[in-house]
């Protein structure tokens, strides 16, 4: 029996996903506008202090969130938000940082970007379906 499809389910995949364009995209902006306040208020992670090497980061991400927010492209955006914040996670995971707080931070993320692209795209509920 396939997912229903309603409003709600609609809405709460909205929702989901705009908590999730949120936090990245927010990330990616501070990236890109002041790396030297991310670099400061960045626990020592073994990457280069190098503003430049933030702001290629947060383009990145930038244009990661941009693809997963346009429906045409959400499952391209949401495969490269994936890949990132997997890095994100095997560096923090490198640094020795708590795991369930900063590790697995990435982790949750990704879970709220693939939860709300389920629930409003029935194209990925198709590809991934979950049995009830």
């Amino acid at each position: 029996m396939p997912f229903p499809s309603n409003t709600k389910t609609l809405w709460t995949g909205r929702v989901l996903s705009g908590l999730a364009i949120l936090a990245l995209g927010a990330d990616a902006v501070f990236k890109l506008a002041t790396p030297q306040l991310m670099i400061d208020n960045s626990p020592p992670l073994g990457l280069a202090p190098d503003p430049g090497l933030y702001r290629t980061i947060g383009a990145i991400l930038l244009v990661s969130v941009i693809l997963y927010a346009w429906p045409r492209t959400a499952i391209l955006g949401a495969v490269l938000i994936t890949a990132f914040l997997g890095g994100a996670v095997a560096v923090n995971l490198r640094a020795d940082m708590p795991l369930f707080s900063n590790t697995l931070f990435g982790v949750y993320i990704g879970l709220v970007a693939w939860a709300g692209l389920w629930l409003r795209d029935p194209r990925v509920r198709a590809l991934l379906p979950i049995a009830g």
